[in-house]
């Protein structure tokens, strides 16, 4: 038997959260060690740049998609591909945490595959209502899929909040928090108009959580009540 003070804490995160956490930093890391000459020589630093060029999702593709009706798979890929492209060594450590504490929480309760779901259909679906905002930026980085698994965790606590009788509005309080700073800083900053991929993404998370909890609520509350 293993001594629990020698285990790897990662032993206690299921595989597919970890699995998606080491490829976004795994990228970041080649695209940092490039931009400094550590790796890849004086091509490597445009590593990043190339990167977005060739998976961030762009609304002007995806409308040129639309108009021409020319579906690529190279340009449908985009409305994933995104997720593991960040601008800086910052966002993506962010991206990672977030990963890490929500997915692991939902992994628990949803299980890998149905959270896996949840990150990439967030993920799309957050590219998709970015497109019809008609900005020139792209959008990059996994902040879409994240606030999926926080509309996922959100939709547990909404059920086992309402199990207990409380205020159901109270789930709601960590989405609320994180779009007031979201909002505080673009005001002082100069926000991208990508927010709104980040509530679709939550609202997507939310709203899937009704079809992919297993076993539907009864399971939630029966685990609440164990723990």
């Amino acid at each position: 038997m293993s001594n629990p003070d020698t285990q790897s804490p990662f032993n206690t995160i299921p595989a597919v959260v970890v699995a998606l956490a080491l490829v976004i930093i795994g990228i970041e890391a080649v695209f940092s060690l490039g931009a400094r000459g550590i790796v890849g020589g004086p091509a490597a630093i445009g590593w990043r740049l190339d990167a977005l060029q060739s998976y961030a999702f762009s609304g002007e593709i995806f409308w040129w998609m639309v108009d021409t009706q020319r579906w690529s798979v190279e340009n449908l890929l985009r409305c994933v591909s995104y997720l593991f492209v960040h601008g800086s060594f910052t966002q993506a450590l962010f991206v990672c945490v977030f990963l890490l504490a929500l997915g692991k929480m939902v992994a628990e309760v949803f299980g890998e595959i149905r959270m896996l779901l949840v990150f990439l259909l967030s993920g799309i679906s957050g590219a998709l209502i970015y497109a019809t905002v008609g900005s020139d930026y792209p959008l990059i980085g996994g902040f879409p899929a994240v606030y999926g698994l926080i509309g996922a965790f959100t939709f547990v606590r909404w059920i086992a909040l309402g199990a207990m009788g409380e205020q159901q509005a109270r789930a709601f309080s960590l989405i609320g928090m994180l779009m007031g700073i979201q909002l505080l800083f673009g005001l002082i900053l100069g926000g991208r108009p990508d927010w709104v991929a980040d509530i679709a993404g939550f609202a997507t998370g939310f709203g899937v959580s009704f079809f992919l909890v297993p076993g539907g609520w009864q399971r939630i509350l029966q685990k609440i009540r164990r723990d």
